[in-house]
């Protein structure tokens, strides 16, 4: 039986469309900078939110009306939310979708029947893959929610939590491997401190560092090829993350030995809690060559916590494809949709509307950063910013024949340095504006 009756597959229809279950932007087909836009895009579904999120916030209880959610949370009624989840992904024409263990299949009584009940679900998940070619992006292990894992996993203080969460781990790469998953991400849900009075970081980055290394460990043993993630988060629920953003990640990675390993899982409303914006993220980790896979969603400006709406904002979706593009695309990572849909917005439709709303902002996005970098106008402007670095004093600089006594002999000739260009960013943003129009 259908979850979704009365919807039908969604297409493509053009700008013109009001149809409000159509694509108006988003033509998985259409060939942009050399790619289809599916290729780009990598669009993916996040389980947790879309079938299991339930309107819950700290003032009351669910509001969302879920069919699949009804009765006791057993294996039968994972088995059946599999199927939900697959015809609202064939709907949807997205071609991955990521998962946490636990959103998958229940908890048993035991890690042994903890174990076995994710195998009942898995086995349907692969008939499922099997029969609309949706694929894994990655998957991960939920090690936050249980009480076990109070004061964190791999950085709990507690080795029997650092135990519990090694195997539930290792049981999610064998799940992971055995679903054909392009990747697996690391989130330290809580992975940090309340206060510096009962904790020893030095103690628990080494730990987390230990945990880490023990997943690359056990991929190779067990021949799982996928890339590692690393996905920073500032704050909530602890008052320090140690994954705090892409520069303490990656400062994280190179200190213990991991570089070669794992890349960064950006997410936009992680990036705004540690008072980044999201292309600042992209490309510093770019930079870096950490650049890796995004969970695509944004925050409300005027509240302070992780409000993982859906992304529609175009200047955002340009941005971040700006950024993208620039360091060659994605290859293993994608865009999933870390994101749920309001508390007041509780009909299964509105999940067809929201994951519509951000595939079109980003393929309307895609569109215009390809069309910016295409013409390279703002390229150009930034190439004349540091033309002085291309010749002369600056080129020697960067080549390593200058040192502190060769450049006070050369401004004591020159006499000052003066500014040698405008910034120009009010024209910058005129021209992006030209393309967003």
């Amino acid at each position: 039986m259908s979850a979704f009756p009365d919807i039908q597959k969604i297409c493509y229809v053009g700008p013109q469309s009001k149809n409000a279950l159509s694509f108006r932007h988003y033509n998985e087909s259409e060939v942009v900078a050399g790619k289809t836009m599916k290729d780009h895009l990598r669009f993916s579904v996040a389980y947790w939110h879309t079938l299991r999120g339930t309107g819950s916030d700290p003032f009351g209880p669910g509001t969302m009306l879920r069919p699949w959610e009804t009765g006791s949370d057993n294996v039968d009624m994972a088995q059946k939310r599999v199927r939900v989840a697959f015809e609202f992904m064939e709907k949807l024409t997205t071609p991955f979708f990521c998962f946490h263990d636990r959103d998958i299949a229940p908890e048993g009584a035991s890690l042994a029947e903890t174990n076995k009940n994710l195998d009942a679900v898995v086995k349907v998940i692969k008939e499922e893959m099997q029969r609309t070619g949706v694929k894994l992006l990655w998957g991960t292990a939920n090690l936050f929610s249980n009480p076990r894992f109070v004061h964190g996993a791999a950085t709990s203080p507690n080795a029997d939590a650092f135990a519990y969460a090694s195997a539930q781990v290792k049981k999610a790469l064998e799940v992971t491997k055995e679903l054909g998953g392009e990747g697996y991400t690391f989130w330290g849900g809580r992975e940090g401190y309340q206060t510096l009075w009962n904790t020893d970081m030095k103690r628990e980055f080494d730990h987390l560092a230990k945990f880490m290394h023990m997943a690359v460990d056990y991929a190779k043993q067990i021949g799982f090829k996928g890339q590692f993630y690393f996905e920073p988060k500032p704050k909530e629920p602890t008052k320090h993350q140690y994954d705090y953003d892409s520069a303490a990640c990656i400062n994280f990675l190179r200190a213990y030995g991991l570089a070669d390993h794992v890349k960064m899982n950006i997410e936009t409303n992680h990036a705004t809690l540690a008072g980044h914006s999201v292309e600042h993220e992209l490309d510093y980790a770019g930079a870096q060559g950490f650049l890796g896979s995004v969970d695509a969603n944004v925050g409300d400006l005027l509240l302070g916590w992780d409000t993982d709406q859906f992304p529609t904002d175009i200047y955002i979706a340009t941005k971040m494809m700006l950024i993208i593009l620039k360091y060659g695309g994605f290859t293993t990572g994608g865009l999933n949709f870390d994101a749920k849909v309001r508390r007041e917005s509780f009909e299964p439709v509105d999940l067809f509307h929201a994951h519509i709303g951000g595939m079109d902002a980003f393929a309307k996005g895609l569109k215009i950063a390809a069309a910016i970098r295409a013409e390279g106008e703002i390229d150009g402007m930034l190439k004349q910013r540091y033309s002085s670095w291309d010749s002369g004093i600056g080129a020697e600089i960067e080549a390593g024949k200058q040192n502190f006594a060769s450049l006070e002999k050369y401004i004591l000739a020159k006499g000052d340095a003066t500014p040698n260009t405008s910034g120009r960013q009010e024209l910058l943003e005129n021209i992006v504006n030209r393309y967003v129009f």
